[in-house]
């Protein structure tokens, strides 16, 4: 359990710089959902499905090739380090000229043609954030959580402090006060651009934090080395590819597929996107579990005990996940608020969305066969096959279901890549996993989901809102009872 303790530091270092980051960011949703219609937070919506896929594109997987290829014995010189970052900084000052040149007839061709300013500084956006990767991935190698939290944090209260400026500030001054000093900052017909310009103000923040670690640039490029790196990395450009297609192309596809005008269409992906914000809870667990993890199964991977460790990780982290899950559907009610009541109208969505994100942390669990193991041309199969059904089942779905198909899609994505994932797993990197008790326990989290909505409010034992908690108190309990019984944690 010393080992798993080790873990949970680090996830929580990792975890609570995301809670507080993610909690001040979430914060933006209410913001922006109560101060723009549906339509045009659709517009940022689709903008954000296509930076993540530039996003894995632009870093080409060496974030995972680094922590491959680490020198572990010269933390005063490691080639890897600058290797992956010469190459990554190449790679995107390129795509930052493209862009650039291309820009009049990309910005037609998407329907922005009044607006071509959106695809420029989502540009310079994805490449800041693409380079600063590289030294992101060196801070955790070394185990420096602290400096990554500090920075994202800032990152984080930079962007929550100019949206107020500039989309709550800025226009109530101007009304006031047509000829105040504002009238110089803002200009009223960027209107939804302002989120667009904030977040490239922020990632040059960002950049100036980290400019520390970009000295590294100066210990050299190893071709030999870049060889063997860039053979590991590109498979995971596919697997990290296959990814955002699981993850974004519903929001890219329902703009295209709902049966209605563009205008609605875009009011709906409004609608099911800022719904999804709901499940961020579930997100951003999984994602500082995910940097605490991945340097950690790595590191751990030598030892006698290491398999058993990763069986106790993935059950206690399922857990953990299915405790999330019923905060947030069993106190709906409370988080619906943080959308603005046009968005409502989507919140069927937030327990399918839930569940597809816990089977997706399940997946990232299971990985660890084909990254240990190098197969991760294997991994890249089992992403292909997951984005490929995907793709079927939001075109199927969508003009039948509207975006709840494309929720239900996410989830069959994700359980199968799970399963897929688990049995090659045995295959290659056998690892005990209590698969029967981690399916117990989340069918025990759906069950209790289902008494929350099936039961009567109002009887004799069930005061409104009062089920909710009982309900939660009762798996907490059950949880406790069976793993307390099994690691000894009650004190007889």
């Amino acid at each position: 359990m010393g080992i798993i303790k080790k873990l949970v530091s680090q996830t929580a270092i990792y975890g609570l710089s995301s809670i507080f980051g993610r909690f001040l960011n979430y914060l933006l949703v209410p913001l922006y959902t109560y101060y723009f219609s549906a339509e045009e937070y659709g517009v940022v919506s689709e903008f954000y499905a296509y930076a993540g896929f530039f996003s894995v594109v632009l870093l080409l997987g060496f974030e995972t090739g680094y922590f491959r290829f680490r020198d572990k014995n010269h933390s005063g010189r490691d080639v890897a380090y600058s290797t992956a970052l010469i190459f990554v900084s190449f790679v995107n000052l390129l795509f930052l000229l493209i862009i650039y040149f291309i820009n009049p007839w990309l910005s037609t061709a998407l329907n922005y043609s009044t607006h071509p300013e959106y695809i420029l500084c989502f540009t310079f956006i994805l490449t800041l954030d693409a380079v600063a990767s590289i030294p992101f991935a060196r801070l955790r190698a070394e185990a420096k959580a602290f400096r990554f939290a500090a920075i994202k944090i800032a990152e984080i209260l930079i962007t929550v402090l100019l949206s107020l400026f500039f989309i709550v500030y800025c226009p109530k001054a101007l009304a006031e006060n047509p000829e105040s000093w504002v009238n110089k900052l803002y200009y009223p017909e960027m209107g939804i651009g302002y989120i667009f310009v904030v977040n490239l103000l922020a990632s040059i923040c960002k950049f100036v934090l980290l400019s520390a670690q970009l000295k590294g640039l100066a210990w050299g490029f190893d071709r030999q080395l870049f060889v063997k790196m860039i053979r590991y990395s590109l498979p995971m450009v596919v697997i990290g590819f296959a990814g955002i297609i699981n993850e974004m192309l519903d929001r890219v596809l329902l703009k295209y597929l709902l049966p209605y005008d563009v205008q609605t269409n875009l009011k709906m992906l409004g609608v099911y996107s800022a719904c999804y914000k709901l499940s961020v809870l579930m997100s951003l667990f999984i994602q500082a579990f995910k940097y605490a993890a991945e340097p950690f199964f790595f590191s751990y991977a030598a030892n006698s005990n290491a398999r058993p460790i990763y069986a106790k990780v993935l059950k206690f982290f399922v857990i953990f996940c299915v405790f999330i899950f019923l905060l947030v559907t069993l106190f709906i009610d409370f988080f619906k608020y943080f959308v603005g009541a046009e968005y409502r109208v989507g919140l069927e969505v937030v327990p399918i969305l839930l569940l597809a994100n816990l089977f997706l942390g399940i997946y990232v669990n299971l990985s660890i066969w084909y990254k240990l193991t190098d197969h991760t041309l294997l991994g890249a199969f089992v992403s292909l096959l997951g984005a490929l059904l995907t793709i079927v089942l939001n075109v199927w779905w969508i003009p039948i279901l509207g975006y709840v198909g494309s929720a239900w899609a996410t989830l069959a994505c994700y359980v199968s890549m799970a399963i897929l994932s688990y049995l090659l797993g045995r295959h290659y990197y056998p690892v005990a996993y209590e698969v029967k008790r981690i399916l117990a326990y989340i069918l025990l989290g759906v069950t209790l989901y289902f008494l929350k909505i099936i039961l009567p409010v109002g009887t004799a034992w069930q005061a409104p809102g009062l089920l909710s908690v009982e309900l939660m108190i009762l798996y907490l309990l059950i949880a406790l009872l069976f793993e307390g019984r099994k690691y000894h944690l009650f004190v007889t």
